[in-house]
């Protein structure tokens, strides 16, 4: 028999150990075994016989043959779908990016690849279950926001956003704005500065949750205008779009969840965060343009839970890297107005401990 044949045909079989030679029974009944997590036994195969309905295979394990059950998990991978959790809201910029990549990858694997909206605690919740309680097998990936870094030093979190984790692979950042209702009085973002000098703490504002990057940026914001803000945290983006359109809050601080209101002018875009102007608003200013030195993009990726098989992170970062390159990626990252963000495993892995250490710095001064 054939040594990958033979190797193969031993997945799924319980044993009972013999001490030169051992046999493996399979049973047409698989209610007592697990399926997710097949038996991988070692040895030359001696002899076959076939009592119907079962299979005795004899098996002699030389101290020299060793079965690579990592490699063969890895060559078999994956062989049903995946599930990739999204912190936020369905409908909203980060779960629209995610479906379409989503998509792509899923040819990349043949395999299809499932979008599970988990919102809650500022895009941490899901990813944090997902590092404490999913098999660190490849079929559960989430995406990995900034808050992960920032909120284990605002409050206690039950999860470390290093060790629990496998980091996969870099994508993408945000572009952030802050947007108003078209009816609103403020017509430009020094008219709500300007407002809110006047009266502290009456103007309020939304953000996809506290400790996000959209909450953070405002407040460095507020701090350097010397303005008091009310912060109004929501669970996304959609919740949060809704709020606004309903006049729930006066503004919004967010991702380009709200592109499509601005575009159809039902919402008026204020000011952008990022480094420069953005092609789609031009004549929108920078934060920076407006005198603050406030720039924020908000990098993400992929991650699954720590102790995942290297091989199988590989296959998962070659996908999808596959993905992100296609023309189809491109293109849903220019209808969000977001720039590509590539980190290999480990790069990422590197970019996130730095910059954990970076956000407790961030935290502390503006919680002081």
């Amino acid at each position: 028999m054939p040594a990958l044949t033979r190797r193969r045909a031993l997945q799924g079989l319980a044993a009972a150990a013999l001490p030169t030679a051992f046999a493996a029974r399979a049973h047409h009944g698989w209610s007592s075994f697990d399926l997710d997590r097949p038996i991988y036994l070692e040895g030359k195969a001696v002899s076959v016989k076939w009592q119907n309905p079962h299979v005795e295979l004899r098996l002699e394990r030389p101290a020299a043959l060793a079965l690579p059950a990592t490699g063969l998990r890895a060559q078999a991978f994956p062989s049903r779908p995946i599930t990739i959790i999204v912190p936020w809201p369905a409908g909203g910029s980060t779960d629209r990016h995610h479906r379409a990549l989503a998509d792509i990858a899923s040819k990349m694997l043949n395999q299809q690849i499932v979008i599970n909206n988990q919102p809650g605690g500022g895009g941490t919740n899901g990813p944090g279950s997902m590092g404490l309680n999913a098999r660190p097998d490849g079929y559960t990936l989430s995406q990995y926001p900034m808050g992960m870094l920032r909120i284990p030093h605002m409050q206690k979190v039950a999860w470390h956003p290093l060790n629990d984790f496998t980091f996969v692979i870099g994508i993408t950042g945000y572009t952030f704005g802050f947007v108003v209702r078209a009816d609103s009085p403020f017509k430009t973002f020094n008219d709500y500065i300007e407002a809110a000098r006047k009266e502290p703490g009456k103007i309020n504002y939304g953000s996809t949750g506290t400790g996000t990057s959209p909450h953070l940026l405002m407040e460095e914001v507020a701090a350097a205008a010397k303005v008091e803000l009310n912060h109004v945290p929501f669970k996304g983006n959609a919740d949060q779009m809704q709020a606004l359109l309903g006049g729930h809050v006066m503004a919004a601080s967010d991702a380009t969840g709200w592109d499509k209101f601005v575009d159809a002018g039902q919402m008026r875009l204020l000011v952008t965060f990022g480094d420069q102007r953005t092609k789609r608003w031009p004549n929108v200013p920078t934060a920076k343009d407006l005198g603050y030195n406030v720039v924020s993009n908000s990098p993400y990726g992929l991650v699954g839970p720590k102790g995942m098989d290297p091989a199988i992170v590989k296959a998962l970062h070659d996908a999808f890297k596959k993905a992100i390159d296609d023309p189809a990626h491109a293109a849903i990252l220019d209808q969000l107005n977001q720039a590509p963000w590539y980190k290999s495993s480990d790069d990422y892995r590197q970019w996130a401990t730095e910059t954990f250490t970076k956000e407790r710095a961030l935290i502390v001064f503006l919680l002081a």
